[in-house]
């Protein structure tokens, strides 16, 4: 099992305050298995983290992109912290590794579900945000969101997909493409859905996000990176390509 000085040693990031980290690093779960423990679950850190990451990631592509407009940078950076390449980049960087999970969640998959990768990563941007600051969370996503940026524009990754998806299906299958809701997870406060692109009763592709419209988009986007593979596989170079 990974430590968590084998974690920072990976992260190329050591907190000064440990007890944030495993704060980022407890599932819900852990925490009702283990009532008596004085630790909170990561849920604030993500929601500090993800508002952390956005700023982060605009600043990102401002600098990155100089003449690129407003709305195509609005597009990237909702490219970039869909949960997808976010639970991509957790699972590149070992976080579900250090999962503090419940038994019952981790005999589920719990440590590889995208959701709870997501979400850690969010916390650990918070927590490490609270710890170091600004710079510190520069130095851990800058590496990998600065070429994933690049490999997203090649491929054009950033449009609508939807979109894209209906104009290929109806011109090559005569269908069009249909979305299903097949799972909701999480807080009332904090969904994550789970949809399927369907085109001719057939599942092309499936994504999550934080509401049904980006979920169905991360679906589309699925299907399309099926479509021009040939098969299911990355929609981003993994970190470790890049």
């Amino acid at each position: 099992m990974t430590t968590l000085k084998q974690f920072q040693d990976g992260l190329g990031s050591h907190f000064h305050d440990r007890a944030l980290l495993q704060r980022a690093l407890t599932h819900r779960s852990y925490i009702n298995e283990h009532p008596a423990d004085a630790i909170e679950d990561n849920e604030r850190l993500e929601f500090l983290g993800d508002a952390v990451l956005g700023f982060v990631t605009t600043v990102i592509l401002y600098n990155r992109y100089p003449e690129m407009p407003e709305g195509q940078m609005t597009r990237l950076r909702a490219a970039l912290v869909r949960t997808e390449t976010l639970s991509r980049l957790a699972s590149y960087l070992g976080v579900g590794d250090v999962l503090r999970l419940g038994k019952g969640e981790e005999e589920h998959g719990g440590r590889t579900r995208r959701a709870n990768l997501c979400d850690a990563l969010e916390a650990i941007i918070g927590a490490l945000y609270l710890d170091q600051g600004i710079a510190a969370v520069r130095k851990l996503i800058d590496p990998h969101f600065l070429p994933a940026a690049d490999a997203i524009l090649a491929r054009e990754l950033d449009r609508d997909a939807k979109s894209k998806l209906q104009e290929w299906s109806q011109a090559t299958l005569g269908h069009t493409p249909r979305y299903s809701t097949i799972r909701a997870e999480g807080p009332d406060h904090n969904k994550l859905f789970t949809v399927q692109a369907i085109i001719n009763d057939e599942v092309f592709g499936e994504g999550t996000g934080r509401n049904k419209q980006a979920a169905a988009q991360a679906a589309a986007q699925a299907a399309l990176q099926r479509i021009d593979a040939g098969a299911y596989g990355p929609l981003i170079a993994d970190p470790q390509e890049q």
